[in-house]
């Protein structure tokens, strides 16, 4: 596929998108999460483009939404479907339905649509959808305690590029490798050239890592997986909710994600966790190991008598012998209990096993001094020993669990991006369930609505009256003010714009044209200026001169204009309709008076007005055919020349 022969697709955006794995099925199938992973496109964006590459592939010009009244039916169309989406990415999904002539596009959305109405929704999977998120890639990680070496100025370029995650460093030679050794808790030699080498330290030869960077760099995938771990664990529990068929173990998925710390470092291991607390409370150990001998030895001191001939005094004092040198003869054995309760302390604060103990028994020692003193080589070469021990223990437990969770990296895109679809049907469930869905018919021409309720009135749809209401060709729709002409109108552009998005729609049944084109003019506010009028005239001529499968709706043309006027150009409007072959509805107060002046036989239907209650209108609102309707002023003339006898008000009614 060539992605810039896409609408709104530049090179710019073709090489953002070609970073993807598979773009073509993300396009295709409409994938605003996968889409929006490529650099710099946002969710939004990801669904224009989705829009665009569908009508791309199914030949849609884009211009099925002829008028701005006929787009503004369909956001509301879109208003209502987001509504029932809980996650982002469904409310971004559903745009990428859109209503077309194209018959592919229109039976590939049913065939979706017929699966999803199948589906029913539940409160827990709802819930469960509430946590769900597209998978994201977090930032690089930088690893310091392991190193890539290679003695190939070109591998290093190469390693460079493809582990940005960890150092690449040039050798010379074996030597250069042990150095590294020293510095690293774990070296990774790039070369085969240094297999069999001898070398102290975590050396590792794997001439092959550019094949396995996951083994190379484990922290690649357990970031993936920390950073995603809440979505992934919510979209386990929408397939187990809504008894779907997980295309991986979720018991195994979750017992390796518990092996796990949000952080991407490993988790549950006993023995990394006891090298971990070692280090980070190594230096306060050793302070209060060291309080412990000093207290032990002061206390020691404090009760005990000490005795020194005068001839030993003198002759330690002419050796230049510190005072504590007087004491070691006495405290000898005070001495080193106290490093024995400071070495055990240390031992036992840190839970040092049996080799790293005898390490820690070098920190104190030596000469008998008071205060008792550390050794900072011993304590230097005990965290050396503890820090690299828990970088190697940390990393082995990583590669196993990276292995363990690369075999389930994309069973896990597969979930997840299951579970967000499962949401855009249950939206599509909710809305037909909702609003009493059928799924239209498709016929010649015209358009037949049975018990139709429009969900974008101001009431709630359980009270809207059912509409019942047919056109083929080139009708006129007369009726009294606030009869519901004009919710007639909104209703029929509704049932198309579904329709021809592949939708369900609220009615009992619908059988229409598959129109090319949906023309919907709202009324006028007021009577234009010539520029505007013009301007007016101008969108009707491109109207008539067009394809002849078009539907057209207009709601009072007439307050363009003057009356008089208004009657013969809609008139000629209607005749250059007819001609064409198109199905209109013209919305107007002149029926009677554009009636006279076209040259054919227009259908007249009116939504007929049976009386007045209280003041108020009572209303067929299903459009009667073949009846151009009372006005309201003659239905309040009528009413009054029932109560009349001076006759005034029957004269008047004769006058309608």
């Amino acid at each position: 596929m060539d992605l810039t022969a896409i609408s709104g697709i530049g090179e710019k955006t073709a090489t953002a998108l070609a970073e993807l794995d598979d773009p073509e099925r993300a396009l295709r199938a409409g994938d605003v999460a996968t889409l929006a992973e490529a650099p710099g496109i946002s969710e939004g964006r990801a669904a224009r483009i989705a829009r665009a590459a569908i009508r791309h592939e199914h030949g849609d010009d884009g211009g099925f939404l002829a008028t701005d009244n006929a787009a503004a039916v369909y956001r509301d169309v879109l208003s209502l479907l987001k509504r029932r989406t809980v996650t982002d990415y469904a409310a971004k999904r559903v745009e990428t339905f859109f209503p077309t002539a194209s018959r592919s596009r229109i039976d590939e959305v049913r065939a979706f649509v017929a699966e999803a109405v199948e589906r029913t929704p539940d409160d827990a999977v709802l819930d469960a959808l509430s946590d769900v998120r597209p998978l994201h890639s977090p930032a690089p990680v930088r690893v310091r305690e392991r190193c890539l070496a290679t003695m190939d100025a070109e591998r290093y370029a190469e390693a460079n590029d493809a582990f940005p995650e960890l150092s690449v460093e040039v050798v010379d030679d074996a030597r250069g490798l042990a150095e590294l050794a020293r510095s690293y808790s774990t070296v990774v030699a790039l070369d085969e050239t240094f297999a069999g080498v001898d070398v102290t330290g975590d050396v590792r030869v794997r001439p092959d890592a550019f094949e396995c960077p996951d083994e190379i760099v484990p922290e690649r995938v357990l970031s993936v997986f920390a950073a995603n771990r809440d979505a992934v664990l919510a979209a386990a529990a929408v397939h187990e909710a809504a008894d779907e068929t997980p295309p991986c173990d979720i018991d195994r998925l979750r017992a390796a994600l518990d092996r796990l710390d949000e952080d991407g470092t490993p988790a549950g291991d006993a023995e990394l966790d006891r090298l971990v607390r070692a280090v980070d409370d190594l230096d306060a150990s050793v302070s209060t190991a060291k309080s412990v001998a000093n207290d032990r030895l002061r206390d020691a001191i404090r009760e005990r008598d000490v005795t020194i001939e005068g001839t030993d005094f003198l002759s330690l004092v002419e050796q230049g012998a510190r005072i504590d040198s007087l004491l070691s003869r006495e405290l000898a054995d005070e001495y080193d209990a106290a490093v024995d309760a400071a070495r055990d302390h240390l031992v036992d604060a840190l839970s040092l096993d049996e080799n790293e103990a005898e390490l820690a028994r070098r920190v104190f020692g030596g000469d008998p001094t008071f205060p008792v003193e550390r050794r900072e080589d011993a304590v230097s070469r005990l965290r050396t020993e503890l820090t690299a021990a828990r970088d190697q223990r940390a990393e082995r437990l990583k590669r196993d669990l990276s292995g363990d969770l690369s075999d389930l990296r994309d069973p896990v895109e597969t979930l997840v991006r299951d579970a967000l679809e499962l949401d855009v049907e249950l939206a599509v469930s909710r809305f037909a369930r909702d609003f009493d869905c059928t799924v239209p018919e498709f016929c010649e021409s015209g358009f037949a609505i049975e018990g139709g309720r429009s969900p974008l009135l101001d009431v709630a749809f359980d009270d809207v009256d059912p509409v019942d209401y047919g056109v083929e060709g080139v009708t006129l729709l007369s009726g009294v003010n606030s009869g519901g002409k004009t919710s007639t109108l909104d209703l029929v552009a509704l049932v198309v714009v579904l329709a021809q998005m592949g939708f369900p729609v609220p009615a009992e049944s619908v059988r229409l044209s598959r129109f090319s084109e949906l023309h919907y003019y709202a009324k006028s506010q007021g009577t234009l200026d010539a520029g505007a009028f013009e301007s007016t005239l101008r969108d009707f001529a491109g109207v008539v001169d067009g394809a002849s499968d078009r539907l057209v709706l207009v709601d009072e043309l007439e307050s363009i204009t003057e009356p008089g006027a208004s009657a013969k150009i809609i008139a000629g409007i209607l005749e250059a309709l007819d001609e064409q072959g198109s199905t209109a509805v013209f919305v107007s107060h002149l029926a009677s008076e554009i009636r006279d002046a076209v040259t054919f036989d227009v259908a007249v239907d009116g939504i007929e007005a049976v009386g007045l209650v209280d003041g108020d209108l009572v209303v067929n609102r299903s459009p009667v055919k073949d009846h151009l309707a009372r006005s309201t002023p003659e239905l309040i003339v009528e009413k009054l020349a029932g109560d009349d006898e001076t006759g005034f008000y029957a004269r008047l009614l004769e006058k309608f």
